[in-house]
């Protein structure tokens, strides 16, 4: 007895599902020898979903079988999987069999059906079985007890045939079914459609033996079957833990500006770039990149502009990027800002920076990932998440956000709930002096050193970003209606370091 409650203590045997992504929302896979349903709408993937399990047990070693009542022939089946990377057709009628039962089910009903899958159940030991239809099994079944009972004996057969089952319905709505209160899971897969577009989700509803993650998660068919990119707020739901502060301090690459943050940034510290249109964030970003080096890798991740316009600016605007692209110091993602998955790439940025050792990231619009989705409200939780991990990492990262004002005394930033997220804010912004347009910097945040306050002109020039001192007889810089004013009027220094000019972190 004592060496029993011992087994049942320990961790529970578990399958992988062959679907990238799945087993992390699983926290490890299915539990062996348990029941499943999968349910979705016609076209949400089930026929897939199914298939990409047994094949990936096949290729393990394992035998599967797939069972179909009432749904498409083998032939269209064949046909319409054949394509997928996971598909082998020297696995069929080997190690995986497919059986037609609806004949069985509408003849002899669900004790005939149930008599069918324990006979194969012992010819073929297979470790997954997979019925694709059970919907059928519901419209036949003379009662809810005797679709409950069905249910329990196929539960019975699992465990004692040590075989995974996976029942396959089209039930898409909220009414609980008998068999949903039965099972061992449940998982749902979902294709919403927003206006012009269509997402595909799957979300799981129920699973014993474990916690996973909760909530929809971003799925895609294509010719590797499906893919699952768990949401990365529930995948880093708990911070991990973070390096005290070490105190280094992060050059980021532009001399005039590292001045007026005394040294540079705190390593592993984020900052965003604001700015209108045109202004210099890129630019910026090119800089800090460009300090990358073997020793230190960085990486820059895109959406607008693609790699070869980016390698062909570095020639001209910062040569020491174009000397890290070429000796591989530094590395470009470029997603085109069109459908795709914003947990997709975050789990490719975070792959390369681990893989890498990346401690430079530049990511060149952060409304990219906003655009990848139609859940424009996941932006700011997604972000924190993304900047924790990378934190975590002790990667130093600088972001630019458009803002929609060229000049003037307003800044509306399109989602000020990211500015919290960084530890520094730098401005960037157009001045209309002389009916001509200047370019001006300025730092608004940073939250563990002291920072000049002082109003400064860049320019960008050939190879380099300079930057001027602060501009002298002129107020109203920022306001869009700047005016000269007569020597000392404006020398009253702000409060923080009397000496210097400087003020106190976060102020």
């Amino acid at each position: 007895m004592a060496q029993d409650l011992d087994q049942m203590d320990g961790e529970l045997p578990r399958m992988s599902s062959g679907i990238q992504g799945l087993d992390e929302i699983l926290r490890g896979g299915f539990v062996r020898n348990g029941i499943y349903i999968v349910q979705g709408l016609p076209g949400a993937g089930k026929t897939i979903f199914g298939n990409q399990v047994c094949y990936t047990q096949v290729a393990a070693g394992h035998s599967a079988l797939y069972v179909t009542l009432l749904s498409e022939t083998y032939d269209r089946m064949l046909l319409n999987i054949g394509r997928m990377q996971f598909f082998r057709s020297d696995y069929i009628a080997h190690d995986l069999n497919y059986i037609s039962a609806f004949r069985v089910l509408e003849q002899d009903g669900l004790h005939g059906l149930l008599t069918l899958i324990r006979r194969e159940i012992v010819a073929r030991n297979p470790a997954v079985l997979v019925i694709d239809g059970l919907v059928a099994a519901e419209h036949l079944a003379p009662s809810e007890i005797e679709l409950k009972k069905f249910i329990h004996e196929l539960q019975t057969q699992a465990a004692a045939g040590e075989c995974t089952m996976f029942l396959l319905t089209s039930a898409g709505d909220s009414t609980i079914s008998p068999e949903h209160t039965m099972v061992d899971g449940m998982i749902e897969l979902v294709d919403h459609h927003y206006a012009w577009r269509a997402e595909r989700e799957l979300c799981v509803r129920k699973f014993r033996g474990s916690g996973y993650l909760r909530g929809r998660h971003s799925m895609r068919i294509d010719d590797n079957g499906i893919s699952v990119y768990p949401r990365i707020e529930a995948m880093h739901a708990r911070p991990t833990p973070i390096k005290p502060v070490s105190g280094e301090r992060v050059s980021l690459g532009v001399a005039g500006l590292d001045e007026m943050l005394c040294g540079g940034v705190s390593e592993g510290a984020t900052t965003l770039v604001l700015g209108p249109t045109g202004s210099g964030k890129t630019s910026f970003g090119l800089h800090f990149l460009g300090a990358a080096r073997p020793a230190e890798p960085g990486l820059m991740v895109g959406f607008y502009e693609s790699p070869d316009a980016i390698t062909h600016r570095a020639g001209l605007l910062a040569p020491q990027l174009a000397r890290s692209l070429g000796d591989g110091s530094a590395q470009m993602l470029w997603y085109p800002a069109v459908e795709d998955h914003m947990d997709r790439i975050a789990r490719e940025l975070l792959e390369n920076v681990v893989s890498r050792g990346v401690r430079r990231l530049f990511v060149d619009g952060i409304l990219g990932f906003r655009d990848l989705t139609p859940y424009h409200e996941r932006l700011p939780g997604f972000m924190r998440s993304l900047c924790s991990r990378l934190r975590a990492l002790n990667v130093t990262t600088m972001f630019t956000l458009e803002v929609p004002e060229l000049v003037g005394n307003v800044v509306r930033a399109p989602a000020t709930d990211l500015t919290p997220i960084a530890e520094n804010l730098l401005l960037l912004r157009y001045v209309e002096l002389n009916a001509r347009l200047r370019r001006l910097v300025s730092v608004l945040k940073v939250r563990d050193g002291w920072f000049d306050p002082m109003l400064r002109e860049f320019q960008i020039a050939t190879g380099r970003i300079v930057i001027d001192g602060p501009f002298q007889g002129v107020e109203g810089l920022l306001t869009g209606f700047p005016h000269t004013v007569a020597d000392g009027d404006s020398s009253t220094r702000p409060e923080g370091d009397p000496g210097s000019g400087q003020v106190r972190p976060g102020t």
